[in-house]
Parts: C-alpha cells; structure tokens; sequence
C-alpha cells in the first residue's frame, strides 16, 4: 500500500511525525507523503525516522488556495527543498490563519464560552492552530460530544462561529511548489463544489497554470465519484494521486492510515505510474 496525503500534529494531525512513518512501517505501507496543512515543521523528523525504517518517504504541504466556491486545497508533493517562495507563502498563511482564530474567539466569547487563543496554544503547543483544536476545546469543555459535532453545530461553513479563511494566489502557489521541486496536485476535488459541466474547463485551466495531478481517489467522495475523476485526470493529462487525509482515529475515526475512498487499499500501482514525476 501506498498513502500520499496524511496529517500529523504539526497541523491538525494526532500523530507526531514519527508515530505516523512507524505506524506505515507495521501497516505495510511502502511510500507515505506528509501533507500538513500550511507547514513544513513535520518533514524533517518523519524524514529521518523514513531513512530508519526503510520507509519511501515523499515531503509535502497543503496549501490554502483562494476560490469563489468551496474549499480549494493544493498539494504539493515530492520537495526536493523548501523554497523561500513557499516559506513565504507558508508565513503568509499562518498569520491569516491567526486572524481567522481571533475571529472565531471573539465569536464563541460573544456567546459566553470561555476560550483564548493562549489557552489553545498551551494545550496544542508546536502546531497550527486551526478549527479542529477549537472542536477539541469544545469537547474537553462539555460544550459538544464529539469534535465533528463541534463543526456540525458551530465550525462549519455557514455557522455560527465560522470565519472566512484568506488562501493563498494559486499561480504563486503552483512557482513555489515547482521552485521546491514538488508537484502540484489538487486535493480532494469534490470540495470544490464544481458541477461536473464546469469540472473539465476548470480543471483544464489549471493544468495550464502549471497544476499537475489530481487526488482523484479520496475517502470524502464516492467511489463512482473517484473514477470518474480518474478518467477526467487522464483526459486531460494529468497524473492521478490517491490518499487517506488519515488525521488519527481520535479526530477521524472514519479515515484508515492507507485507505481511500470507499475503504480501498491505496494500491501500489498508483506510485508505480507517478514515481518518475514526484521522486
């Protein structure tokens, strides 16, 4: 098995780096991509503990793109380095980040819960602070049962304590990624939001801006939906990737560390057909 899209605590991720290189270890898992979402402060160790295990280990980032509609999120995968045009735009992306969570803060305090942004740091040090550690502090608080209730009742697009993020410029992302030697792959494109008249034209402007891959297989879509997406990445060219998003069973007890959409096995096929591009 393979997983090229996988979280750890160095943004919203339960794991270290190094439980989540171990745990592909004792699963099987030959070739596991680290894609946190806006940092890179993960790479280093789960490189290193890569090297100790015999792991095919691949660098990556998620990055925040700006999009009138849905949720656009870039992969990047395969560094070869990390470029000051990504550190860049990393920087740029925490700092928004942090405005979004003063927002969200100033939101629940209007509506008497008790939370500070200090408080979230102490209990999630060395991380990305992002919506899932509010919906962590919304369960430690007895506020809600679980942290996906959280999102339903609160953190999700559209309610009431959701705050509108600012992403990054996809052309800028798509140089930084390329200047880092990475590949650029849309995540998850269901989370866009695109009718499937609008998908190809879209998808085909980004190709042309420099986009390579699409995450065609993803546990947040369904199957029939996944190969569909298959056969519009190979229409248009473009290398075809497949992940768990796995960010641990105490966040998302629904995702598998080297499974996809509909509880497949990630087959080692798919690095086999993209292994030349992306190492």
């Amino acid at each position: 098995m393979i997983d090229l899209h996988v979280h750890t605590t160095a943004s919203d991720g339960q794991y270290s780096p190094s439980e989540i290189i171990y745990k592909a270890s004792e699963k099987k898992i030959s070739t596991i991509a680290i894609t946190d979402h806006d940092t890179v402060d993960g790479l280093k160790e789960a490189e290193k503990t890569a090297k100790k295990l015999d792991v095919n280990f691949v660098p990556g980032v998620e990055l925040n793109i700006n999009f009138p509609s849905g949720e656009f999120h870039l992969l990047g995968l395969g560094f070869k380095k990390i470029s000051d045009s990504l550190k860049l735009i990393i920087d740029n992306l925490v700092k928004n980040r942090d405005i979004r969570n003063l927002q969200i803060i100033e939101k629940m305090n209007g509506d008497g819960v008790d939370i500070s942004f200090e408080e979230l740091k102490n209990d999630f040090p060395d991380t990305v602070i992002g919506r899932p550690h509010f919906a962590a502090e919304l369960v430690k608080k007895g506020i809600v049962k679980t942290r996906q209730q959280a999102f339903d009742l609160y953190l999700a697009r559209g309610r009431k304590w959701y705050a509108d993020r600012v992403g990054s410029n996809l052309d800028e992302a798509v140089v930084a990624i390329k200047e880092s030697g990475g590949v650029p792959v849309i995540a998850h494109p269901m989370s866009l939001y695109l009718s499937w008249g609008k998908m190809e034209d879209v998808f085909r402007d980004f190709y042309e801006r420099g986009v390579a891959g699409l995450e065609a297989f993803h546990p947040g879509a369904r199957v029939t939906e996944c190969l569909r997406l298959e056969e519009l990445a190979a229409k248009l060219g473009m290398i075809v990737t497949a992940g768990s998003d796995f960010h641990g069973e105490k966040i998302r007890a629904d995702r598998k560390l080297g499974y996809t959409c509909g509880g497949r096995k990630i087959d080692d096929s798919i690095w086999e057909n993209i292994r030349d591009i992306i190492s």
